[in-house]
């Protein structure tokens, strides 16, 4: 269970395992640089992100966040519509989708290779401890199969939950519960399914607990 769950059509990720082999030489560094930019008006400097609705996404995999944005071009999850948070914030409000659909195959690939050797940094925030501890057992049981190190990984390609803002957990939480956010197995949504409100909220205040 994730913030990321491992959305991707299992054929894409294949295709994209080979992909990213090799980060393409057709994206200069300075082009990589300006779509950063962008990103970062959302997302943070070098993606840690300081608003509560809004994920890190440096430390992430690459192979994790090429496919996140495959799958916003394709309108395949959520589009959330969204404000500028840095830069003309009079621009009107946008969406990963759109935000997506701007940006070239190769774009794409270079992107998620320039966030991934970023360092994740888990956001700073209050949580409740008592449901922390009902979230870690959640976790232990349900979850860590996949999402190992208190779903810390980047090399589990299923994403970061730990330290993650819960504003943006929830948000998430509600997507997989409405089936808006579909999950590639269909055991893993079984799992999810099964668990009460209480206990996704304990889950998300023990992934805010990883600082």
């Amino acid at each position: 269970m994730d913030v990321t769950f491992k959305t991707a059509d299992p054929f894409r990720l294949c295709s994209m395992a080979l992909a990213c082999i090799c980060l393409t030489a057709s994206v200069a560094v300075a082009d990589v640089s300006d779509i950063a930019e962008t990103c970062n008006q959302c997302h943070g400097s070098d993606g840690v992100s300081s608003e509560s609705d809004v994920p890190t996404i440096a430390g992430m995999s690459a192979f994790v966040l090429e496919d996140y944005l495959l799958t916003y071009q394709d309108e395949a999850r959520p589009c959330h519509e969204s404000k500028y948070r840095g830069g003309d914030l009079e621009r009107p409000p946008t969406t990963m989708c759109a935000e997506a659909d701007e940006l070239t195959g190769d774009e794409i690939s270079a992107i998620a290779e320039y966030y991934a050797k970023k360092t994740f940094e888990p956001a700073r925030q209050d949580f409740d401890a008592e449901l922390a501890a009902a979230g870690a057992s959640i976790h232990r049981r349900d979850c860590e199969k996949c999402h190992t190190d208190n779903a810390s990984n980047p090399d589990d390609d299923a994403g970061i939950m730990a330290g993650q803002w819960m504003p943006y957990l929830r948000q998430s939480f509600d997507d997989y519960t409405s089936g808006e956010r579909p999950m590639v197995e269909d055991k893993m949504q079984e799992k999810f399914d099964q668990l009460s409100a209480e206990q996704k909220e304990a889950l998300i205040h023990f992934y805010a607990s990883q600082q």
